[in-house]
């Protein structure tokens, strides 16, 4: 049987519509492509702040897992602040002088009802730097701090360096005065050489990575979006090719 006209008409509409449909998804995924694209180089930033560091017993430095603030060390202890950009994934920003108590202590008499913290400071170098300053000259300080049992590494570092800054959601900004400015900024992967490859979580009073969230990658939205995008395309393309 010929078909008529109408279902002719008919069928070339619908080859018609399903083109469009098919261009509208393949635009789609173009977009989509787009937008990843935009967000990823979000992906490189890493931070420029002070980054908190602890020793038990004279072992090597490990990366604190909360903040000074709430951080309690014991008699004998170490703790350690480093000014750096975190852009990497090894742990080249930890302070360059070892957590050695001994060393740092030997000559201070602990006390009843107070204990003794070693505190070392590391200013970093130039390339850590923020715009427009520069690092001490003496790059690293090392001092003994005596402070009652049971106060915090913020107590201990503020008998050793101060002036300490803070910013408004209590995040350790400044050791010193240095830096005079800013506060965790976001800072471009190739602005520096090393890192902890971690959020300026462990200088403020908790592990929450609040400054973290501000950077990184695309965010949550964005990947789901995308997501619904690319099966919404991938529907169209199947329709289409149905009625095709």
């Amino acid at each position: 049987m010929t078909a008529s006209r109408g279902d002719g008409a008919r069928g070339t509409g619908a080859r018609r519509r399903g083109s469009r449909a098919a261009g509208a998804a393949a635009g789609a995924l173009l977009t989509l492509g787009s937008v990843v694209a935009a967000a990823a180089p979000a992906q490189a930033a890493g931070y420029r702040y002070w980054s908190f560091w602890e020793s038990d017993g004279g072992k090597a430095w490990t990366y604190a897992t909360q903040g000074p603030a709430t951080a309690r060390p014991a008699d004998g202890d170490a703790i350690g602040f480093r000014f750096a950009i975190s852009n990497g994934t090894n742990d080249t920003s930890r302070p360059s002088v070892a957590p050695d108590f001994t060393r740092i202590c030997g000559g201070v008499e602990k006390k009843d009802g107070t204990k003794r913290v070693a505190v070392v400071v590391d200013f970093g170098g130039p390339a850590d730097a923020p715009p427009g300053e520069t690092p001490p000259e003496k790059r690293v300080e090392a001092g003994c701090a005596q402070v009652r049992e049971d106060a915090t590494g913020a107590e201990a570092l503020a008998v050793v360096a101060k002036p300490l800054r803070y910013d408004g959601a209590a995040m350790l900004c400044g050791i010193a005065g240095y830096p005079a400015r800013g506060c965790g900024e976001p800072v471009a992967e190739t602005a520096g050489t090393g890192g902890t490859g971690k959020t300026p979580a462990s200088a403020a009073p908790s592990a929450s990575a609040t400054a973290g969230e501000e950077g990184g990658g695309p965010s949550f939205g964005v990947l789901a979006g995308g997501a619904a995008v690319l099966a919404l395309g991938g529907a169209a393309i199947w329709k289409a090719r149905r009625r095709g």
